[in-house]
């Protein structure tokens, strides 16, 4: 015969919570459940020792305590807390039944049930606090979460602290004030220290510090999107961000530091992705970011799809050198920032420096549109050339018969497309041997805006056609032309001061 308990005197407030209400507390090792009595119905002890409560069965035994007391609690939490070598899970009643969790020492594994939806339960929060210098999180599920990082200190000896295994949008919310730092193991097989099945997306008012030991810092199979929260990437192994669909920073502030590869790297997720929206994209269009790469041909922010900047303060810098790369006999230079379509800046604040052979400010190999935005571009590197088996990042010879696989020169802006300008204050130095300012490898138009160039080679230069239609620009070059068109050049308005190092060169050359 089963014995049926009723629990009474409860009252629901708005937001889910209960205040002044009688709450169940039953505890399994490290794991608590708390059941308010305004959810929990019948309960059903069974013959066998069970205790069933709004589809939970628990096994009554030695190892579990029971315990009632008042006092406020929220629907829909799953807490964790960290303590040293030990971890308290804290679950709310009215999901209990769709938790299953396993603690051990500090390591903490929550798989939410399939069943979790719009029609039951809904969203559930996963709460983060506390310290341990061997712990984990690991999330296994179907359905849309919050993870919330309140004062949570984590580092993982055997892996990820944080491995959310969901193809779901991930809120990873850093809660207002707080201070949180993860640190994956060094040596691992992670893809990095925080990793993401699905959408993640950083949100909050607090600070984040992430050091990936084996791989990438930060990792999502899908996009990724930053607001408001303050993120520092102090290590990576790989990128510090890495993700698929695309990157997207509305505000909030991004430090990127001490990688060994790109700050961000942004893929496609397969081919067949290549028609959907945003899909291998970088999008900013506010907040602060700092990023600085060291390693040779490195980028500071790399994507395979289009680029899209429309505000923002970015500061990228990258130092590392050219290298030649056997697999794809090419040489192969560092970049500020690197698209392999298009780019569009419609607005924002860029200030983008290269000092490494060959290093780019800007590298797009698809089509450049500048509407608006202010833009300093610095760099300092040679010419790196693969001469004779031997690689030169400061190459000072003739380079008219290298093929174009077999040297990298510097350039402030360079894309293989066309170069529009439309608008925006552009200051580009180029002091390096061979450095150009603005290059088009195909036609270059400036429609209006405020340019400022002082370069080695030629300041600005086209492949194809040069269009001048207005402006205010000031072309300085120390060492080749001022304004260099390998096609015709067209002057309709503008105003227009163009300096080149004398004969055979000469302010403006036009084929």
């Amino acid at each position: 015969m089963n014995l049926k308990i009723i629990l009474f005197a409860a009252t629901m407030l708005a937001g889910s919570r209960y205040a002044g209400a009688q709450i169940l507390n039953i505890a399994e090792g490290q794991v608590t459940y708390s059941f308010p009595a305004e959810i929990t119905g019948e309960m059903i002890f069974g013959n066998d020792g069970s205790l069933t409560i709004t589809g939970r069965e628990f096994i009554l035994g030695e190892s579990t305590e029971m315990w009632v007391d008042e006092r406020e609690t929220e629907s829909n939490v799953v807490s964790v807390v960290y303590d040293n070598n030990t971890a308290h899970v804290s679950i709310s009643g009215n999901i209990a039944r769709y938790i299953e969790t396993e603690v051990n020492g500090a390591h903490v594994t929550v798989t939410q049930s399939s069943e979790v939806s719009a029609s039951n339960c809904g969203e559930i929060t996963y709460r983060l606090a506390g310290n341990s210098a061997d712990g984990s999180f690991n999330l296994t599920g179907s359905y849309k979460s919050t993870i919330e990082l309140n004062g949570l200190q984590l580092t993982s000896t055997t892996g990820s602290p944080l491995n959310i295994d969901n193809g779901k949008r991930i809120k990873l919310t850093v809660a207002e004030g707080s201070d949180n730092s993860l640190t994956d193991c060094e040596a691992g097989s992670q893809k990095g220290c925080i990793i993401c099945k699905g959408h993640l997306e950083l949100k909050g008012e607090g600070s984040l510090t992430v050091a990936g030991k084996t791989a990438h810092a930060i990792y999502a199979k899908e996009y990724i999107e930053m607001s408001n929260c303050d993120v520092d990437v102090i290590a990576a192994v790989k990128d510090g961000i890495n993700c698929n669909q695309y990157f997207m920073m509305k505000s909030g502030r991004l430090n990127i530091d001490h990688t060994e590869d790109d700050g961000i790297q942004v893929s496609y997720k397969d081919d067949t992705d290549r028609e959907a929206e945003d899909t291998g994209s970088v999008i900013l269009s506010g907040g602060d970011m700092y990023i600085t790469v060291s390693a040779d041909a490195s980028k500071g922010i790399k994507c395979e799809g289009p680029m899209q900047i429309t505000g923002g303060n970015v500061n990228v810098t990258v130092t590392g050198e050219g290298i030649w790369d056997s697999a794809k006999n090419k040489t192969k230079a560092s970049a500020c920032l690197a698209s392999d379509e298009d780019m569009t800046i419609d607005g924002g604040t860029l200030h983008l420096t290269a000092t490494g052979g060959g290093g780019k400010g800007i590298n797009c190999d698809g089509k450049l549109v500048i509407n608006d935005g202010d833009l300093s571009i610095n760099t300092s590197g040679g010419i790196v050339a693969y001469v004779n088996g031997t690689l030169y990042t400061d190459y000072n010879g003739n380079t008219d018969r290298l093929d174009s696989d077999m040297k990298s020169s510097p350039k402030g802006i360079k894309a293989d497309g066309d170069v529009k300008i439309n608008g925006g204050v552009i200051d580009v130095i180029t002091t390096g041997n061979g450095a150009e300012s603005i290059e088009s490898k195909a036609v270059l138009t400036i429609n209006d805006g405020t340019i400022t160039v002082h370069s080695t080679d030629d300041a600005i230069n086209s492949s194809s056609h040069m269009y001048i239609k207005g402006g205010n620009i000031t072309v300085i070059a120390t060492d080749n032309d001022g304004l260099d068109s390998n096609g015709n050049m067209y002057i309709q308005d503008g105003y227009i001061m163009a300096f080149g190092c004398g004969m055979p060169e000469c302010g403006i050359d036009a084929e």
